[in-house]
């Protein structure tokens, strides 16, 4: 991928369209990355503006410590310490494809889990907005062998991605004090960084519950695994089936409830 091909990929997610906005503009005195990461103050400017950021370790970042498949790395990321949770953005500082997600809990509380691809040893993180404007980052590096999302799906190698395409299924369940909502989707993720697949993607997803309240909307990029795998955590009242709604990047839909057993 080219540096400019780099940097309007990440201008399309977080600039308004129609929104000409400087680069100088944007810019800000991000504080010193714990990580050192050299991509940092890129990313920083990019994503946070001019808003406040600061390193926090009420965000949790849960991962393993060894990576075993590059292709499916779990993490979590869990801000419930944190009032007025606003966005969750997971962010893979050296991938191609930097941000995996970007989830507003708009009813729910704020935690995710997801599955990512690697493409090399980068810090992976998340930030979250709260309702006072500041982001709390956290994150760490992790070890990858690479080629998370420079290589096929293995839908793709069986050449079964197609008639499986949008099946979805999901489970909603009360453990201790939270209602947990997990929805899997068969999809390809491809990034288009395979020689002859275009990029291809999920590329939203929304959460209502019953009576058609939002829950949570998410913004989904190719760097996401392969049949991707979310959950949420919602409000212990909410009652009822919970409707998922999601669009991939050709303007495909497909839609579930999901029901308490």
């Amino acid at each position: 991928m080219t540096q400019r091909l780099f940097w309007l990929r990440l201008a399309a997610i977080f600039i308004a369209p129609g929104l000409a906005v400087p680069l100088a503009a944007l810019a800000i005195a991000a504080p010193a990355d714990p990580l050192k990461s050299p991509m940092w103050e890129n990313h920083a400017a990019w994503l946070f503006g001019k808003q406040t950021v600061v390193f926090d370790p009420a965000v949790q970042v849960l991962m393993p410590d060894v990576t075993e498949n590059q292709r499916i790395f779990p993490v979590t990321v869990d801000a419930r310490a944190l009032s007025g949770v606003q966005r969750i953005v997971v962010l893979m500082d050296l991938n191609p494809l930097p941000v995996a997600i970007d989830y507003r809990p708009e009813g729910a509380l704020g935690y995710v889990s997801l599955r990512i691809k690697l493409d090399q040893r980068t810090p992976v993180r998340a930030a979250v907005l709260t309702a006072d404007g500041v982001w709390h980052v956290a994150g760490r590096w992790i070890d990858a062998a690479g080629g998370g999302c420079s290589a096929p799906p293995v839908s793709r190698v069986k050449g079964d991605w197609a008639q499986h395409l949008g099946e979805l299924r999901g489970r909603l369940w009360r453990e201790a004090e939270d209602q947990r909502l997990r929805v899997l989707v068969r999809h390809p993720m491809d990034t288009g960084m395979v020689d002859n697949i275009a990029a291809y993607n999920l590329e939203t997803m929304t959460v209502r519950s019953a009576d058609g309240v939002m829950l949570g909307t998410m913004t989904i990029n190719g760097s996401v695994s392969e049949d991707p795998a979310f959950t949420v955590l919602l409000p212990k009242e909410t009652k009822g089936a919970v409707a998922v709604h999601l669009a991939d990047t050709n303007g495909r839909t497909f839609d579930g409830k999901v029901s308490a057993p």
